[in-house]
């Protein structure tokens, strides 16, 4: 090699030196930042994606718990509303039916009055006697059966609600207090609370 030859080869060198090149090596660096650059993009531009799709999700569970919540109250309204209907049925049914045996009693009480007196004026030897008893005793047991029951107030406090004063009497000296029922003319009758006939009397003045 010529001194020119060497002096051109040394005065290129000292410019690559002054430019900086880069070793061999230091040349596949930039490849390979690209290649990362190249794979992290598409992540960063899915994680947008899947928190999205994430956000979409939660917005629908809280509109299906949102229904599924109204539907829970309908049903529990509809389940309330059923039950005091039973209820209202029940307690309907129940005082129609105590209706129909107070309207049934009434009609028989004066049948069973007449058998009291028929019984009262009977001689005690008359062959009728035991039979009449028998057609009392099965009538007030029919009644007892469906809740109707009889009731004498004799020696009881007047009660206007329950009884039903015919007459009074004056009492002599030591006799019955003043209000206290002393004869009953006819016995009352009742099914559980509700009068049906109240029992007719005499109290004393």
């Amino acid at each position: 090699m010529s001194d020119h030859e060497q002096t051109i080869e040394e005065q290129l060198r000292e410019q690559l030196s002054s430019l900086g090149a880069r070793a061999p090596g230091d040349e596949q660096k930039p490849a390979a930042e690209a290649a990362e650059a190249a794979e992290a993009g598409p992540a960063e531009a899915a994680e947008p994606a899947e928190a999205a799709e994430v956000e979409s999700d939660l917005d629908e569970l809280a509109s299906v718990g949102a229904q599924r919540d109204e539907y829970l109250a309908l049903a529990q309204r509809t389940q309330a509303d059923f039950e005091n209907y039973r209820k209202r049925v029940a307690r309907d049914s129940a005082l129609a039916q105590e209706r129909g045996v107070a309207k049934l009693a009434k009609e028989l009480l004066p049948a069973l009055d007449n058998l009291d007196r028929a019984l009262g004026a009977a001689a005690t030897d008359d062959p009728l006697l035991d039979g009449v008893r028998l057609v009392r005793s099965e009538l007030s047991g029919a009644l007892a059966r469906v809740g109707v029951e009889s009731f004498s107030p004799l020696g009881e406090s007047f009660d206007p609600v329950v009884h039903e004063a015919m007459a009074t009497v004056e009492q002599a000296a030591g006799g019955a207090a003043g209000g206290t029922i002393v004869e009953v003319y006819q016995p009352g009758y009742r099914l559980g609370e509700s009068i049906i006939r109240p029992a007719r009397v005499v109290v004393a003045a």
